[in-house]
């Protein structure tokens, strides 16, 4: 990938309550890392997917020919779902049943979600939740934690040098001519 909004990565995860689980989905743009999408919810279901993906579609608006890469998920599968895609023009692409690997990027933010922020949290609530892991999205992982991928530095840093670059070049570009 050479641009932003050329492949996102879409995934589910649990996060333990003090009585059961509520879930986290997230969408990931693979060449920054960045996290772009997400929703948290008591149930694992097609809206809670929608919702992250509404989020980014909104915060992006992406070209059509945008890939959007996912696991076989019911979720993800689901006429809603691949119908919101298709407005939008997404590739659609999907994991080789049962192999991880196929959509690593997004299971590795997962770890580093876990380890970084859930593990070290004794939530009781949905709420408790919904205060600790959007500020660990947007303030930690966007904002500070360093990306060997992208030169060691944080997505967002990532994203607006990419920015600063592109008008420089424009810049230079109008002064030669």
């Amino acid at each position: 990938m050479t641009h932003l909004n050329q492949a996102w990565v879409a995934d589910i995860t649990y996060i333990r309550i003090l009585t059961t689980f509520v879930y986290l989905a997230v969408i990931l743009d693979i060449f920054s890392r960045k996290v772009i999408g997400y929703a948290i919810s008591k149930r694992i279901d097609t809206p809670l997917t929608l919702s992250a993906l509404r989020m980014a579609i909104q915060i992006r608006s992406p070209n059509p020919g945008c890939i959007h890469h996912s696991d076989q998920g019911v979720q993800y599968a689901s006429s809603e779902y691949v119908e919101l895609l298709k407005q939008h023009g997404f590739q659609i692409s999907m994991s080789r049943k049962g192999n991880p690997y196929d959509n690593a990027m997004a299971e590795s933010f997962m770890k580093t979600l876990k380890q970084e922020e859930v593990y070290l949290w004794d939530y009781e609530t949905l709420d408790d939740v919904k205060k600790r892991v959007p500020f660990f999205i947007e303030e930690v992982y966007n904002k500070k934690r360093l990306h060997s991928s992208i030169g060691y530095v944080p997505p967002e840093e990532f994203e607006a040098g990419l920015f600063t670059k592109e008008q420089s070049q424009k810049q230079c570009q109008l002064v030669t001519i």
